[in-house]
């Protein structure tokens, strides 16, 4: 099944009760924390349509909440298989309501237009730094896991994903930082490079929708092109909204794998 995440980029698993188990008890928690009024504050972002819910999950290392079971699962064993038990963070909850997108705070028109009709399509790990907002890699992830929290029709904002852009940045990627030592890599403004690649990726990549329930997992290559589509028209969510939860650990050290590994 993996070949998948290879040859395409992400790989979605069939629902298992261990799991649904771990998502049950991921999302109880999660309740609680998007309850604070200090990370609604901070992430209740565009209009009140989107979460953003960056660490907002309380979970350890292992991926266990407090009262809940580690991450288990074909999804975290493959990612395990192929990249090394690295220590989860924790997890963002990304949470989308009807009405998604509005312009989220500070965002221009160009921007939100980006969002509107490109699903704010992105590369993980490439921040947009200085007053300039240039992109650097700042933070190199080995994947990318959605985990989802709760019931959703599949136009409730699903994420997306361009099949086979993952090899396109890749290659960008790699002819940027052709013969810079990797622990530099930080430094290398890849903003031009970086933006040819997502417009190859548009006009040769099918954009494929990843709606899951919970018990599923769905795992993205660290490369990919991905973003988060527009609520559709007579999509449904449970009441507190489409909810998914994300974990993207780091590879340890500033060699070479980032590009490297598989």
């Amino acid at each position: 099944m993996v070949a998948g995440l290879f040859a395409r980029g992400w790989v979605r698993f069939p629902a298992e009760a261990a799991v649904e188990t771990w998502a049950h008890a991921a999302r109880a928690a999660a309740l609680l924390r998007m309850a604070d009024p200090a990370h609604r504050e901070e992430w209740l972002q565009c209009e009140g349509t989107w979460f953003v819910g960056v660490d907002t999950l309380p979970n350890d290392a292992a991926g266990a909440v407090p009262g809940g079971p580690p991450l288990a699962g074909a999804a975290i064993d493959a990612a395990r298989d192929i990249y090394g038990d690295l220590p989860l963070h924790r997890g963002q909850v990304s949470v989308v309501y009807p009405g998604y997108p509005r312009p989220r705070k500070g965002e221009g028109e160009g921007a939100f237009r980006y969002r509107l009709r490109r699903d704010a399509a992105h590369v993980d790990g490439l921040h947009a730094t200085g007053p300039e907002r240039r992109r650097r890699l700042i933070e190199r992830h080995a994947w990318i896991m959605g985990l989802p929290l709760g019931a959703a029709s599949p136009g409730a904002s699903p994420l997306v994903v361009w099949e086979g852009s993952h090899e396109i940045m890749r290659t960008a990627f790699r002819d940027a930082l052709a013969g810079i030592p990797p622990e530099r890599w930080a430094e290398v403004d890849l903003t031009e490079p970086y933006q040819a690649a997502r417009r190859e990726a548009f006009e040769t990549c099918a954009r494929v929708e990843l709606a899951a329930a919970p018990g599923e997992a769905y795992l993205v290559h660290r490369l990919a092109l991905h973003g988060v589509a527009p609520w559709g028209e007579g999509a449904t969510a449970a009441r507190d909204g489409r909810m998914i939860a994300y974990f993207r650990p780091e590879f340890e050290g500033n060699d070479d794998t980032w590009l490297s590994a598989p």
